[in-house]
């Protein structure tokens, strides 16, 4: 099968898997992709940013308390598709599993509990396909400057070289941090391990091969934890006059 490098990317996997145990007692009874902002799911939030983008094959995986996350999207997003996970495979694991369902082709990969705010006339995504270049790269992450960002949540996960590669901050002093929005090659995968495993690990050997680039988030992004940072950002977005979303 061809990959359709050159063309625009048109799916997505958002990864929904977790316990969530953090949010807590948020997530007690809804896995934490569900737990709602301004009155919307979090997952919903990521799919209608999606769908904006013209991206319309999305896939998401499940496990703790799938049947929240099934029947939300039997009633409202019918086309989207379920990886269900028996045993919980971790965020590799879990994408390599359900990449039968993908096509052969370069995709988006977010994680289910991320938010984010567009720049005024900026699409976040499509900035990010603008900066996509597969002939050098295998993942492209979505980095936010931890000025940007309250003391208490920043964590400076990579630093930027000049030519844009993103190199790992393995004492958290970088300054930026990961998003968890990505692009990637499926090509990462083919030879990744079968069962559990951090998507990390495909992260840094792509690091290792000068293939891992970074481009800065032109907007805002909100780190989601615990419930605290979930009461703050629904009572800002409540004062702000403009829609999150």
């Amino acid at each position: 099968m061809t990959r359709e490098n050159n063309k625009p990317i048109d799916q997505a996997f958002v990864l929904c898997a977790g316990m969530g145990s953090r949010m807590r007692p948020y997530t007690d009874e809804k896995p934490k992709p569900m737990v709602e902002v301004m009155g919307k799911p979090l997952i919903q939030h990521t799919i209608n940013h999606l769908r904006q983008t013209g991206i319309n094959h999305i896939g998401i995986n499940s496990y703790y308390k799938a049947e929240v996350i099934k029947d939300h999207m039997t009633r409202f997003e019918p086309d989207v598709f379920i990886s269900h996970e028996d045993e919980l495979l971790d965020t590799g694991g879990g994408l390599k599993k359900a990449l039968p369902q993908m096509k052969d082709a370069d995709f988006f990969i977010i994680n289910g509990d991320a938010y984010w705010i567009d720049a005024p006339e900026i699409n976040t995504l499509e900035f990010m396909q603008s900066h996509w270049a597969p002939d050098k790269m295998d993942i492209l992450l979505l980095l936010q400057d931890i000025n940007t960002m309250p003391d208490d949540q920043a964590v400076g996960d990579y630093d930027l070289t000049p030519d844009g590669r993103a190199v790992r901050s393995l004492d958290k002093t970088g300054r930026y941090m990961f998003t968890s929005i990505r692009i990637n090659t499926p090509r990462i995968f083919d030879t990744a391990p079968d069962g559990p495993f951090s998507y990390l690990k495909l992260m840094d050997e792509a690091q290792a091969r000068g293939r891992l680039y970074g481009v800065v988030n032109p907007g805002e992004w909100i780190h989601i934890s615990t419930p605290k940072d979930l009461d703050d950002l629904n009572a800002r977005l409540i004062a702000r006059p403009a829609k999150p979303s």
